[in-house]
């Protein structure tokens, strides 16, 4: 693996740095292999070295072992589903595009936003705030973002200002790819969009009226998932993501993890940055399984739907998703896409990271995983619904039966609003070790 990233290293090289680290260092690992290599320089992809590291981790595999529980276990519906009409299919209304730009003196944060809305915008509907992960932009979830708006619901993606420490990784510290302040301060930026929408609202224009921001549903994929629940709620638990931070190794951690223990210099103890008006949260692939601890997520104040992917190595579903479920309360759904990656929601081409340029790990996206794209834009507007007087028209589509309506033979996919007891065990047993 340590080639892979370091090709000019030979064999011999390397076999000479690694007696020389057994001999020296309190512990073995590639970097003080690497450091103990007989020469001035030592020259590294990170790019591949990140990618080798995303999967040598034992949350991945943890993934793989109950991916045939998932697959067997996980009510998968009946064949039969039918309907009058299927939410996944694009609404009547003709969605309008505007671009925005706001900034917020006080924290020096340049905010861009695409809105997506139509004439017929109802304006008790409430407003979708979706936000994306790290590196990526506005428009990585743009399809579910026209979709939604077609239906009648004003859209808004943002777009985080892409803070990263200064200087270069030349301690290979993935920990610090962004300051900490950034899980509070993303959080702000949505708290700060909506009070400027708050005030566009009451504004004579095309817009006055459309922006419900005392209801919000909010979205958010990756490290916006974490966004999206943080506001629904829950508590950050800085103290308990210390100690993951400062005892676990390389194997025992995810890129997720990576960007989680950032937060870890924050000097607070627990963390809480709700707000009220988010009335609903879906968050997919999100990276929460360090920062709210064992019982942060317990503090959720709205509905939420989680999507998990099998065969996410970034922010595996073990951690990341599956054992986070297990905390929130009810009314919850899980959203299971079998042998699905990272960024399979999304198309890649809005999205300029090196996930995304299949550098870092091997991504399953464009038409292969179209039907998950189709499923989640029918369940995000179902699920959206809830919080409408159409909630009841909108409920079978919240089903295991739906679900199963959209899934492929390669791809099969579930809805459910629990875990089953065998499931449940392995996590809770996992969590225990």
């Amino acid at each position: 693996s340590i080639r892979q990233a370091a090709p000019e290293l030979s064999l011999e090289t390397l076999q000479s740095g690694f007696w020389l680290a057994a001999r020296q260092a309190n512990r073995l690992d590639a970097i003080e292999v690497i450091k103990a290599i007989p020469q001035d320089t030592v020259t590294i992809d990170v790019t591949q070295a990140l990618g080798i590291a995303s999967q040598l981790n034992f949350s991945y595999w943890k993934t793989q072992g109950i991916q045939s529980l998932l697959t067997n276990s996980l009510p998968a519906g009946n064949p039969g589903f039918r309907s009058r009409f299927d939410p996944s299919e694009t609404g009547n209304q003709s969605v309008r595009e505007e671009f925005l730009s706001f900034y917020d003196a006080q924290r020096n944060r340049r905010l861009p936003v695409d809105l997506y809305w139509s004439a017929a915008t109802n304006a008790q509907a409430p407003l979708v705030v979706i936000a994306p992960g790290f590196e990526a932009n506005r428009k990585f979830l743009a399809y579910l973002a026209r979709h939604l708006a077609s239906h009648g619901f004003t859209v808004a993606a943002i777009e985080h200002p892409f803070v990263t420490r200064n200087g270069s990784l030349t301690s290979f510290n993935p920990d610090r790819l962004v300051p900490g302040t950034e899980f509070i301060d993303r959080p702000k930026d949505i708290s700060f969009l909506l009070d400027r929408f708050a005030e566009l609202n009451q504004q004579p224009g095309e817009l006055q009226g459309r922006l419900n921001t005392q209801k919000v549903s909010m979205i958010g994929h990756s490290l916006g998932g974490y966004e999206a629940l943080a506001l629904a709620g829950a508590e950050l638990r800085i103290d308990e993501l210390r100690n993951f931070c400062r005892s676990s190794g390389l194997l025992e951690r995810v890129p997720a993890d990576w960007l989680q223990c950032a937060a870890a210099e924050l000097p607070q103890n627990r963390i809480k940055v709700r707000d009220t008006r988010i009335v609903q949260a879906i968050a997919l692939n999100p990276a929460i399984g360090q920062i709210f601890g064992k019982e942060g997520l317990k503090t959720v104040e709205t509905p939420t739907l989680i999507l998990t992917s099998t065969d996410d190595t970034l922010a595996p579903a073990f951690t990341q998703q599956l054992q986070p479920f297990l905390q929130l309360p009810t009314p919850k759904y899980l959203l299971t896409a079998i042998g699905t990656t990272h960024l399979s929601v999304s198309d890649p081409g809005n999205f300029t990271g090196a996930a995304a340029q299949g550098t870092l790990v091997k991504e399953r996206k464009g038409k292969e995983v179209e039907p998950l794209r189709r499923l989640l834009q029918g369940v995000s507007l179902a699920f959206i619904q809830q919080a409408t007087p159409e909630a009841k028209t909108y409920q079978p589509f919240l089903t295991p039966d739906y679900a199963r309506s959209l899934s492929k033979p390669d791809l099969q996919m579930r809805l459910n609003t629990e875990l089953p007891a065998n499931i449940t065990r392995w996590l809770s047993l996992a969590l225990v070790f």
